[in-house]
């Protein structure tokens, strides 16, 4: 019996060398890459496949609707609710809800069982998502120095306390734009901090005149030339004057703001360093500090500095929410400062959680159900089925062979869309072993053999709840 393969013959098991390709980093591929949006024409019709959607009409108008509700500040109060079975597109939408809105609109995704905390309470957790949703975009004119480092000159004086040593009583700053030169003498704080960011002669710096915060922009691109062992950034000569007046916009959200407030830095000893550290994970922050929190932002608003921008808070599976939930977000709904809601849930007729006897639609009672604007999201046919196929190959860069699409719609329609989906990744692992570089039909038919989807697995369940695949 021979033992000895030709080269060319690879093991089914044996993964391939690396290619060149595959070795090189790529970027992750997330269940809903494809979304880029709502893909509506500018008269609000959606386009059969547009904006990484296949079909969904009627939804993806009614949110085109929501979107411009939103933007005119008119949907206060109220709330989306995406009603469908699994896997018909309800996240999707959510998140294509966000992109019609905007890159810097907060968009705060999260789940009904993650109030459900061992360290805070559950209005607590429902409170802190809408505070991350409710962005404020700071604008603030400062006044700086800005340029090319032309000189760095520590003057030294006699240290007043003791005779012996030296102490720095100023800096001289020499700072050069396209438009000018300027000295500045300077504090010797200053000069500490800019020891710090290790500053030196060809640094292009700016040093904020109010606070006297020094921060190192890069190199001078006139030193671009010289060579140095480790990488640098170099930027042009900044124009203007050297001293100017700068306008910073900060995007911030009031969780951000509650955060800092609930949990202030102390002392820099020990015993306070070692105190910061004892503390728990996650603090709760009062109802009094929030009040406090919106007077300075109402402050800032109406003196023209910030901007509030609400966000959008997407809650999946809301009926994993119980009835003190339901009630409490109620409220948040009708409280001034509120964000766009949008609630998601494929239950139909269900019992309330933390009930017994209440049976309400989707498990949401009635009185929340009543402020909210509900929308179908309906099952995918199988030609929809292959055209998200077909997509979701070439955001992953798979290639299908001949009758693969047409199979895989089979599975999508007999299964569900998830698990046709689902199928494509490990079929082209197995098509790279087989030394393939396209999917064929047979992969999927061994994929079937090796997995099995969710009705065929509940249909192998016994009637005494056993496993009964084996038997079958």
């Amino acid at each position: 019996m021979k033992t000895t393969t030709t080269p060319s013959t690879v093991a089914h098991n044996a993964m391939p060398p690396p290619s060149a390709v595959s070795s090189a980093r790529s970027s992750r591929v997330a269940p809903h890459s494809h979304i880029k949006g709502l893909g509506l024409t500018p008269e609000g019709l959606a386009l059969s496949d547009g904006g990484g959607f296949i079909g969904q009409m009627n939804a993806r108008e009614a949110c085109g609707v929501v979107v411009e509700l939103i933007k005119s500040r008119k949907f206060s109060g109220r709330a989306l609710l995406l009603a469908g079975a699994p896997g018909t597109g309800k996240t999707a939408l959510a998140l294509a809800v966000s992109h019609e809105l905007g890159v810097k609109v907060p968009f705060c995704p999260m789940v009904g069982s993650e109030v459900y905390s061992t360290e805070v309470k559950k209005t607590e957790v429902l409170a802190e998502a809408f505070r991350r949703a409710i962005g404020l975009r700071i604008k603030e004119t400062k006044e700086v120095y800005e340029g090319e480092v032309t000189e760095l000159t520590p003057a030294e004086a006699e240290n007043p306390l003791s005779g012996y040593g030296k102490t720095v009583s100023h800096v001289i700053v020499g700072l050069k734009t396209v438009k000018g030169t300027k000295q500045l003498r300077l504090d010797p704080t200053i000069y500490e901090a800019m020891l710090k960011e290790k500053i030196v002669v060809g640094d292009v710096i700016y040093i904020e005149a109010n606070t006297g915060a020094v921060k190192r922009v890069g190199r001078s691109d006139a030193y671009a030339s010289s060579y140095d062992l480790e990488s640098e950034t170099y930027v042009p000569l900044p124009k203007g004057d050297v001293h100017k007046r700068k306008e910073l916009v900060q995007d911030v959200t009031l969780g951000d703001l509650d955060a800092a407030n609930a949990r202030p830095q102390g002392g820099q000893d020990i015993m306070s360093v070692m105190g910061s550290l004892m503390k728990s994970g996650r603090t709760e922050v009062t109802e009094k500090l929030r009040k406090e929190v919106n007077k300075v932002v109402k402050g800032y608003v109406d003196q023209g500095v910030a901007e509030v921008i609400p966000g959008v808070v997407f809650i999946d599976e809301v009926h994993m929410l119980d009835i003190e939930c339901f009630t409490y977000l109620n409220a948040l709904l009708e409280s001034p400062m509120a964000p766009t809601v949008i609630l998601a849930t494929n239950r139909g007729n269900a019992v309330v959680r933390g009930t017994t006897d209440v049976i309400s639609p989707h498990g949401i009672p009635v009185d929340l159900l009543d402020r909210c604007l509900i929308v179908k999201t309906d099952t995918y046919n199988r030609e929809q089925i292959a055209k998200v196929v077909q997509l979701r190959a070439n955001v992953e860069g798979l290639k299908l062979g001949l009758g693969v699409l047409d199979r895989l719609a089979e599975e999508g329609e007999r299964g569900s869309m998830r698990y046709a989906l689902q199928l494509l990744t490990p079929a082209s692992i197995l098509a790279g072993l087989s030394g393939r570089n396209q999917i064929e039909v047979e992969d999927i038919g061994e994929m079937n053999e090796l997995f099995l989807d969710a009705k065929t697995s509940a249909r192998n369940i016994g009637s005494e709840g056993g496993f009964d695949g084996g038997r079958m």
